[in-house]
């Protein structure tokens, strides 16, 4: 019954509709005067150009309109043929094992990873045998707590995720080791976060438990703020700003998340430097040698 009261209406409205269609005749804009065509071409111009910034103002504020996106800073390490600041990465370390270690962990490094880039392998056997570990069970089926190894993960704050939760008002502090992976901007997100905390803009309620960061999406975050001016001491001598505190450990997290860094743009200039001369050869075998043997016409003569 329903289709058929479907199809009869679908035919009552194509009959009705056929009836409001007029013939229209054909536009062609060279036949138009010249005053005409100006109009329009002003006309297009400004919807072109509203629907440009609408984009641009899409593109560059959030959905919230609260959150601030990280703007790019000139990374030593970001060009074509840059290292990384092993220096930074050091202090940054530094920076971490005193300030971040008390809430974030890192999981996925090992102190074996500290040898070569940041630290010597005397300095990171030391590193790790100041923690205690848990191991076994031994001989007797009980566990036992040994100095640390190379082999040995960095040490977790908290037992567990719970335990985690219970002591940051029940938000789990990220893990560090791939947070600049994870995190549109990386490096940029990282310390426009840590260089980030202000006062609320007027108007702003307070929440309780929570501090306003302009870069946080939605503007608070749970995490007090972590750097203040000469928090600690480098062991290098460098001035421990809040800035170069958050520029270091920026450079030690991206350097955790992409270790390879320095060794993937290193063999990619050997790779260049190899391609150059075999491409001028392969040239000239097929320039010289090859294109010659195509060239030419072998015949066939028939015997006498």
């Amino acid at each position: 019954m329903a289709t058929i009261v479907s199809r009869g209406c679908r035919t009552v409205c194509s009959k009705f509709c056929s009836h409001l269609i007029v013939p229209q005749a054909k536009f062609s804009f060279k036949s138009l005067p010249k005053s005409q065509k100006a109009a329009y071409g002003v006309l297009g111009a400004a919807v072109g150009g509203a629907l440009t910034l609408g984009t641009a103002l899409q593109l560059s504020v959030s959905a919230s309109g609260e959150e601030l996106h990280a703007p790019e800073y000139p990374w030593s390490h970001n060009g074509l043929l840059s290292s990384f600041d092993h220096a930074s990465i050091r202090r940054g370390y530094q920076v971490y094992k005193q300030v971040c270690a008390a809430c974030h962990s890192m999981n996925f490094m090992y102190y074996r990873n500290l040898v070569g880039a940041v630290l010597t392998e005397e300095e990171a056997v030391a590193e790790a045998e100041s923690i205690d570990v848990q191991d076994g069970p031994n001989d007797e089926g009980n566990m036992f707590l040994r100095p640390g190894k190379l082999s040995d993960r960095f040490p977790n704050p908290y037992p567990n995720e719970e335990a985690a939760k219970v002591a940051n008002n029940g938000v789990l502090p990220p893990d560090l080791s791939f947070i600049t992976g994870a995190r549109h901007g990386g490096e940029d997100h990282v310390f426009s976060i840590l260089t980030g905390y202000c006062d609320p803009p007027a108007g702003v309620e307070v929440q309780e438990g929570l501090h306003y960061n302009a870069y946080f999406p939605g503007g608070w975050i749970g995490m007090a703020r972590p750097l203040y001016d000469e928090i600690i001491e480098y062991d290098d001598g460098t001035p421990a700003t809040t800035s170069q505190l958050a520029k270091d450990i920026s450079t030690f997290l991206r350097w955790c998340a992409e270790p390879e860094h320095d060794e993937r743009k290193r063999l990619g200039l050997k790779v260049i430097f190899i391609s150059i001369p075999v491409m001028l050869i392969m040239f000239y075998f097929k320039r010289h040698k090859w294109m010659t043997l195509k060239s030419k016409k072998i015949a066939f003569k028939p015997k006498k």
